[in-house]
């Protein structure tokens, strides 16, 4: 199957990380003296934790940008949970494109591997209560699409992808506005489609159903305001939980009957997994 992320461009990627890595010269002056040209490496990468694999599709290519005959089999599957010491991928093919690819192949999916893993711990967590998991817009600048991508590997829905496809009302806007039915009304007026309302208070959230929010972000509310919350709105729009929600907290809050629960810290705090790349010589 090919790899493909909407909006996103897996050449100029590889292209714009290796030109970083290389610097101004393009070269790898460790790998060009030490290594002979013609010198070929066998390669195995392999996780030393218990993972949710992602990335190695963006591993391939940056090997493949600097030897195109490479011989790589994928030994998993994206998504796929692997046990600690299971290999990942296999290669042979030019040794000094192989050192030189290395880092970047490794960062970006030991990077990946990790936000996917946080994510399915976060999964795991809420099974059995309906709610969906949420990601949220604070990932590393550039490197969006990827980490949304990996959240997804982990069995989370993307909450908008940026500024661009919805609206997203907050504490600031509706302090603007003169209120949440003002700031709602506005976005409406616009021709916004998806209205989601920031609101930490139950009384805000008639006004703002009124104006016509689509979506209500319940913030920063304990689990027993949350279910007063859901009683009060009654299905009438999707309700968010947001707001300081971990991995020990999660499920009171997804059994309150929220539709989502989102959590920043997994792309913003996910640790990289342990995945390592041993080179022998052909």
């Amino acid at each position: 199957m090919t790899f493909h992320i909407p909006q996103f461009d897996l050449d100029a990627f590889v292209r714009a990380t290796l030109a970083e890595d290389l610097g101004p010269s393009g070269r790898d002056v460790t790998s060009e003296s030490v290594i002979p040209a013609d010198v070929r490496f066998a390669g195995v990468m392999d996780s030393r934790d218990a993972i949710v694999v992602a990335g190695l599709p963006i591993a391939v290519a940056f090997f493949r940008a600097l030897d195109p005959t490479m011989e790589i089999e994928t030994l998993v599957d994206e998504g796929q949970q692997v046990a600690a010491g299971t290999d990942l991928m296999r290669l042979r093919g030019n040794a000094r494109a192989m050192l030189t690819a290395e880092r970047s192949a490794l960062n970006t999916v030991q990077h990946l591997s990790g936000i996917a893993t946080m994510t399915r711990q976060y999964v795991d967590a809420i099974a059995g209560t309906g709610c969906i998991l949420l990601d949220t817009r604070k990932t590393i600048p550039g490197l969006r699409l990827l980490e949304k991508y990996a959240t997804r590997m982990g069995g989370a829905t993307n909450h908008r992808m940026g500024l661009w496809d919805a609206a997203m009302i907050k504490d600031n806007h509706v302090a603007v506005a003169g209120g949440v039915a003002q700031a709602v009304s506005r976005a409406k007026n616009a021709g916004v489609q998806r209205i989601i309302l920031e609101v930490d208070s139950l009384e805000q959230i008639e006004p703002g159903l009124a104006a016509g929010a689509s979506h209500l972000l319940l913030d920063n509310m304990d689990a027993n305001t949350l279910r007063a919350a859901v009683a009060l709105i009654a299905g009438r729009v999707p309700t968010e939980a947001s707001g300081g929600v971990t991995l020990d907290s999660i499920r009171v809050k997804a059994e309150t009957g929220v539709t989502y629960i989102s959590v920043g810290r997994l792309t913003q705090s996910a640790p990289a997994a342990d995945i390592g790349l041993d080179f022998a010589q052909v």
